[in-house]
């Protein structure tokens, strides 16, 4: 009677923690403890967007809290140390290069969205008034620095060695006819500093929060931008369901018609 009682209670000692476990993997999400997954973005674009998808996931029960950075830094670090759960902002070259830099763990999940760099100018309103002996400011981290250089190229004031795409340098410059001087920046604070430079290459998510319209107010803008941004988490959580959570709802008809009735061209859907 003894053995049948203690059996008992082992059988439902173990039906209760199967169970505790069952819920367990039944939450599918290892990031959401606290109800809310929190998304590092950028301010302007990035933020409007996030803010979207943030409306149509509480239809779904589903909090999501928007953590907007400054810089393009500081939301990568912020990811690997857990201080949020996903960001939204970056191109996969720019990551690929904070990734080596800085050893972080931390993995694209999917598309986004692309932002066509432009060239802006508060004193000449073409590339042909660019005068000899001109300030050009370009972002200062290495994947934009070489894709303003690759825009530099592509509105002919500039030529770079063959081959090196994203990855090339001011010491790639082999060919500069207007003898330009090109001055590294902060990406961020490019806009605020326009009066001070002849021209430079901005970012489209911060020349729209300064109030630049890529397509209006450039006077040149990319050609054929390959530059799509992305959705990224630590490695540990890429799979994780909250994480296919967002990026369905990114990938909504609903959000793609935002962005384009929204951003009218300037920010085109990637995916």
């Amino acid at each position: 009677m003894k053995k049948k009682y203690l059996l008992s209670i082992t059988v439902l000692l173990f039906i209760f923690l199967t169970a505790c476990g069952g819920d367990d993997e039944d939450s599918g999400s290892d990031l959401l403890e606290d109800g809310v997954l929190t998304v590092g973005v950028t301010a302007g674009p990035h933020e409007e967007i996030v803010e979207k998808i943030a409306e149509i996931a509480a239809e779904d029960g589903l909090e999501i809290d928007t953590v907007v950075f400054t810089d393009y830094v500081m939301p990568n670090v912020s990811l690997d140390e857990g201080d949020i759960d996903i960001s939204s902002f970056q191109t996969e070259p720019f990551m690929d290069s904070m990734v080596e830099e800085r050893g972080l763990d931390i993995v694209k999940v999917a598309d986004t969205v692309t932002f066509p760099m432009g060239v802006y100018s508060e004193s000449v309103d073409s590339l042909e008034d660019i005068p000899d002996g001109a300030t050009l400011g370009l972002p200062g981290d290495p994947s934009n620095s070489g894709r303003a250089l690759l825009l530099f190229e592509q509105a002919g004031l500039i030529k770079l060695e063959e081959g090196l795409g994203v990855n090339a340098t001011l010491n790639d410059v082999v060919e500069n006819p207007k003898d330009l001087e090109l001055l590294e920046l902060d990406s961020a604070q490019i806009p605020r500093q326009l009066g001070e430079v002849d021209a430079a290459a901005i970012n489209s998510n911060f020349a729209i929060e300064a109030g630049l319209s890529p397509n209006d107010d450039s006077i040149f803008i990319e050609q054929d931008s390959t530059f799509v941004n992305l959705i990224a988490t630590r490695a540990e959580n890429q799979d994780d369901e909250v994480v296919q959570q967002f990026i369905d709802i990114y990938h909504t008809d609903e959000v793609k018609e935002f962005i384009e009735e929204n951003f009218e061209g300037s920010v085109v859907p990637g995916w």
